[in-house]
């Protein structure tokens, strides 16, 4: 005979049963990842995006899935590749600006977070920063606004300087158009000839720093770009072997030998998005999630670097340094 106790455990097993098949049964939630770079380069960006995604809870392979669609630096493929995670029915995509546009362009409804380095009012992303409307919300780095001050560091360095070269992907129009404009109006205040270069893939780096160098340029500044930030360490390696004194808004840039870096933490920025993803998941709106907007910029030089191209760093510019690379 079964006693009374035993017969209500077995009970609220048998109920639990169907509670803990149903529980398995819960489709894994799934995002996207839309980038304009080389699944190599992307990878950059994902492993903090992961990272941020962890600390809100979600693992992929775990409990997350990500599908993800890379343009291989075609930016002409963004709009097919964005349509097909609308297809895919993905909850959240994750971008960078070219690919945010494309996104944004392919739904509505799908909350889209982005990290751009441009103004996300100005690129026609969002209605405003404290509350963004829509379906798109994210990041925004002072990156963008750099070039100028780039041009400023190096003139301070340099000079003896009268023109100077300036490097940008025109595979990446829009971003490459403002970021010259920006740079052409700084060099003209500072009575600099400039020179502007284009590479937009790795394989054209080492004739840019050729041609800079062959142009007599006294200096290169380097603007922001996703394939310049993948590549940074091998910019920087090319800016030493030709000896020319350069600035890149990422810090790997200095540490492989490039003279200077300035820009924002593209790491933290995201490892943010990762973030941002999370919250979305949860069930939280873009339109309320304000876009975060970075509020610091590091200078990195590197005084090895320095003395090899035969600079003296004015005691001024050391004691605004945020990093020195002996």
């Amino acid at each position: 005979m079964m006693r009374r106790r035993e017969f209500i455990s077995l009970l609220g097993a048998a109920t639990a049963w169907p509670l803990a098949a149903r529980a398995q049964q819960l489709p894994m939630p799934v995002i996207g990842w839309l980038g304009s770079e080389s699944r190599e380069a992307e990878d950059l960006f994902i492993v903090p995006f992961r990272q941020g995604l962890k600390e809100g809870g979600y693992v992929e392979g775990q409990n997350l899935a990500i599908e993800y669609r890379v343009a291989e630096g075609q930016y002409d493929r963004l709009p097919a590749l964005a349509a097909d995670l609308v297809r895919r029915q993905v909850s959240v995509i994750g971008t960078g600006l070219s690919a945010a546009l494309a996104a944004k362009a392919a739904t509505m409804t799908i909350p889209i977070v982005f990290q751009i380095a441009d103004d996300p009012i100005r690129a026609g992303l969002v209605a405003s920063l404290g509350r963004p409307g829509g379906n798109l919300t994210g990041l925004t780095s002072l990156n963008v606004e750099v070039a100028p001050k780039q041009l400023e560091l190096l003139h301070e360095l340099v000079p003896k300087a009268t023109a100077m070269a300036f490097l940008v992907n025109p595979a990446n129009s829009a971003r490459a158009e403002s970021t010259t404009r920006q740079a052409q109006v700084a060099a003209r205040r500072l009575g600099l000839g400039l020179h502007v270069l284009h590479a937009s893939d790795k394989h054209e780096f080492d004739a840019a720093f050729a041609s800079a160098v062959q142009l007599r340029a006294g200096a290169l500044a380097i603007s922001p770009d996703s394939l310049f930030f993948s590549r940074s360490g091998e910019l920087g390696a090319l800016a030493f072997r030709h000896a020319i004194p350069a600035i890149c808004p990422y810090r790997d840039f200095a540490l492989a030998g490039g003279l200077m870096s300035y820009g924002t933490n593209t790491v933290n920025q995201y490892r943010q998005v990762g973030n941002y993803t999370s919250r979305l998941i949860k069930g939280e709106k873009p339109a309320n999630l304000p876009v975060e907007q970075a509020v610091k910029l590091d200078l990195i030089i590197n005084l090895k670097t320095g003395r090899a191209l035969g600079l003296d760093v004015p005691m001024l510019m050391l004691m605004r340094v945020d990093e020195v690379i002996e």
